[in-house]
């Protein structure tokens, strides 16, 4: 088993290595992830008989009996809704208003229109897939590379679990019982400087390269005519995040107000149908059927892997390697990276953020300072092979092949590791507000 010394390193008992063991196997068979965890969690269970197999049906339904967990489907269908009401066009039009008259106009609005769409859906894969469908056309034909073009949205889109209201900064609150309201508070500056570092990057390639040249001048009229048009898209988050920060709505309230005020705008403008509404649920309920599924199944395993003390043994083990703060979190960043790389965000938020965060708080780094730190470094991962979530949805979205948009993607990768460094040494950074 695992015991923990001040000179020890992890020393894990073969009942947990044999369970690990099969957790690498099932995702190399490519066995579903909530099935992989599952598996797991039965198998470590059995073994190591820390806790009764009796108690794991009520494991499983107490883990998602979570109030916090509502927002996620609401989110998810007002992102749904916001595409099918034109909202998110009318966005991405005002952003383009904005930002168009920049000699890298195209590329910075659709950045721009992927923070917009992250402030109202929480998803990043929805506003890859929305976004991406808008504006690739539009970057191809400003002279960006298709596949440079589609790396520009997928890194854009990873603004969806960084800009509140995140999915991510939901259940990484309630795993580690930290309140999602006080999280989209403090991940505002982290999410903000993440796409600022986007911007400013395809600027600067596009400078070394050449890809666009806007020759259009800003007009003051035309951005007054397209924030007019945006007027009611631009409204939900303000309701939601006003709503939020100012205590009137919970961050789940918050989530179906926002469903509402996008209905009600489709509706009210003419392009929502009641007819539309079963398939937007259905919609929502298939992306939210593979979420709370993994979520599900891995709080037993992470149960499990607490009860034989996997994180007091991992603390030991990043002790018996330094005792230096600063290159222990290089090492939970690395740590985090390669999670990222293989696993969705959600299984690696409810197995990691219970072993990491008390090593983080002997550290003496702040729990939201953590949760900011976690979230960015696994957003890395969404445009990292071999798994990186917004690959695979760019990918389908564009035609263009997974490697070609991974290549493209590195420099936004290394934007964005920059900002996940600030995050971790300047604490500032995610308690500005208190």
């Amino acid at each position: 088993m695992l015991y923990q010394t001040a000179e020890s390193a992890l020393e894990i008992g073969w009942e947990v290595a044999l369970s690990l063991i099969l957790l690498a196997a099932l995702f190399l068979m490519a066995v579903p992830i909530w099935v992989s965890l599952g598996i797991t969690a039965l198998v470590m269970l059995w073994l190591t008989d820390v806790l009764p197999l009796s108690l794991l049906g009520e494991s499983l339904f107490s883990g998602v009996n979570h109030y916090a967990l509502i927002a996620i489907p609401l989110y998810l269908l007002t992102g749904d809704a916001l595409v099918r009401t034109g909202l998110s066009k009318k966005l991405l039009d005002f952003a383009e208003a904005t930002m168009g008259s920049l000699r890298s106009g195209m590329g910075t609005s659709t950045v721009l229109g992927c923070g917009f769409f992250s402030s109202i859906s929480g998803s990043d894969a929805a506003g890859c897939a929305a976004v991406g469908r808008m504006t690739f056309p539009r970057l191809v034909e400003k002279g960006y590379p298709p596949g440079y073009a589609a790396a520009l949205v997928a890194s854009g889109a990873c603004t969806g679990i960084l800009i509140p209201p995140s999915i991510a900064y939901i259940i990484i609150g309630m795993i580690l019982g930290i309140s999602a309201a006080s999280l989209f508070v403090a991940a505002i500056v982290p999410g903000v400087l993440v796409l600022l570092s986007i911007m400013m990057t395809n600027i600067a390639i596009n400078r070394l390269k050449g890809y666009e040249n806007s020759t259009s001048t800003f007009s003051f009229r035309v951005w007054l005519k397209a924030l007019w048009a945006a007027k009611f898209a631009l409204s939900i988050p303000l309701i939601i995040l006003g709503g939020i920060y100012s205590g009137i709505f919970t961050p789940t309230e918050a989530a179906a107000v926002a469903v509402a005020v996008t209905l009600a705008i489709g509706f009210y403008e003419g392009t929502m149908s009641f007819g539309e509404i079963p398939e937007m649920l259905w919609s929502s309920a298939k992306v939210n059927g593979i979420i709370v599924p993994i979520i599900a199944v891995a709080l037993p395993l992470a149960q499990a892997l607490a009860l034989v003390e996997v994180p007091q043994g991992f603390a030991a083990l990043i002790r018996s390697i330094t005792d230096d703060p600063n290159l222990t979190i290089l090492l939970m960043l690395g740590v985090f990276i390669l999670a990222g790389c293989i696993m969705e965000a959600t299984p690696n938020i409810v197995i990691l953020a219970p072993i990491m965060f008390p090593l983080a708080q002997e550290i003496g780094m702040n729990d939201f300072q953590f949760c900011i730190f976690m979230i960015t470094s696994l957003g890395v991962g969404f445009i990292t092979p071999p798994l990186g979530l917004n690959l695979f949805v760019i990918s389908s979205v564009t035609g263009e092949s997974i490697l070609s948009v991974a290549s493209k993607s590195l420099p936004y990768v290394v934007s964005m590791l920059a900002v996940v460094l600030l995050i971790a040494f300047v604490p500032e950074i995610s308690i500005w507000w208190r």
